[in-house]
């Protein structure tokens, strides 16, 4: 079977560039005529995702319609993670697997293994001729998320890469409500009189991730509160990409000993690094909440039996799925529509390591 034909092929034919075909086939921005029209034309004569032209009646102006490939009925989901039962996606999966069965779709699961990641190599278990799109969790490697996003097949990235300072995939991508939470807590800790905050987690790890990050320097600085970079332990072991949970409390331990006085409070990327902060507090001597208030996020089912129980933000992973589905399945439907970012409702839950 022929490759698939990418907006950067047409590019290549042309001699244009990529943003022109894609304005021209997106519709979106300024173009002449002309332009759009010499790109339309040139994606329909190398079969651009299946673009086909009839005439509507009472128009001298084609109008675009797209086939699907009946053979491809296999949704395939691309991780470069174990997705156990503690993950958020694991409950949003089970919801996102139930909604595309409805559509007529079956879902096959593919683990990108470090070395397939490195040489920007598919899994072996992935057959693009099967697949009639893509949805990709845990994949954050900005290169092959890219190679991803040029099959020429539908996909929805669940949480992303960091999109500075490339901008967002070529995709649809699906987000939890990473801002409002934060806000609410910032808020909640200035009426308490918790006015030094800082932040843990490596904010450039996922696109969520940064969110979070810059909702707590922006909620800092919409309450009047400085950031110091102290407070802040934005990083992980130097050379260290996939550290154990043994590096990285390690490090956190290194980081905490050396702030020279501790805030009020850490917000934590997630709930798995603010049980780390924890644990490394713990055997500082710090006690929590008496000396230090944690608070993490996703609501994961370690967060409500730890000792003591941890502040979180909930994800409703169940809306998660129903989203993820709707939007690939309108992708796979009308691979024209513009690229679409979509944030989910969050809910901030209130427990022992914030005195409830």
């Amino acid at each position: 079977m022929a490759a698939r034909v990418t907006i950067q092929d047409i590019a290549d034919a042309l001699g244009i560039s990529r943003n022109t075909v894609s304005k021209a086939i997106n519709n979106t921005g300024i173009l002449a005529d002309a332009t759009r029209d010499k790109v339309l034309k040139k994606a329909m004569e190398m079969g651009y995702k299946q673009f086909s032209y009839i005439t509507l009646e009472n128009s001298a102006k084609p109008a675009l319609s797209l086939s699907a490939n009946t053979d491809a009925n296999e949704i395939a989901l691309l991780t470069t993670s174990f997705l156990g039962n503690s993950h958020f996606s694991s409950t949003m999966l089970d919801k996102f697997h139930s909604e595309l069965s409805e559509f007529g779709y079956s879902l096959s699961m593919h683990r990108i293994l470090a070395e397939e990641l490195h040489s920007l190599r598919l899994p072996n278990s992935f057959s693009k001729e099967r697949a009639a799109g893509i949805v990709c969790i845990e994949l954050f490697d900005p290169a092959y998320s890219r190679m991803v996003c040029e099959l020429g097949l539908p996909v929805l990235f669940i949480d992303s890469p960091v999109v500075c300072p490339d901008g967002p995939p070529e995709a649809d991508c699906l987000y939890m409500d990473n801002q409002t939470g934060i806000y609410q807590f910032v808020h909640e800790m200035v009426r308490r009189e918790k006015k030094k905050i800082g932040f843990i987690g490596e904010y450039l790890h996922c696109q969520s991730f940064y969110e979070r990050y810059a909702a707590y320097r922006n909620a800092a600085h919409f309450y009047g509160l400085s950031c110091p970079e102290e407070y802040c332990i934005l990083k992980n072991k130097e050379s260290m990409t996939r550290s154990s949970c043994k590096d990285y409390k390690e490090y956190l331990e290194f980081c905490i000993k050396n702030i020279p006085s501790l805030p009020d409070v850490f917000i934590c990327a997630n709930d798995f690094v603010a049980i780390d902060a924890m644990q490394a507090l713990k055997k500082l001597g710090y006690s929590i909440p008496e000396d230090v208030y944690l608070c993490g996020f996703d609501d994961s089912p370690e967060s409500k039996i730890i000792t003591p129980s941890l502040t979180t933000i909930h994800i409703h992973s169940q809306i998660m799925g129903y989203s993820a589905v709707q939007l690939l399945v309108s992708r796979i439907r009308e691979p024209s529509l513009n690229f679409r970012t979509m944030h989910t409702e969050t809910n901030l839950i209130y427990r022992e390591s914030t005195e409830g």
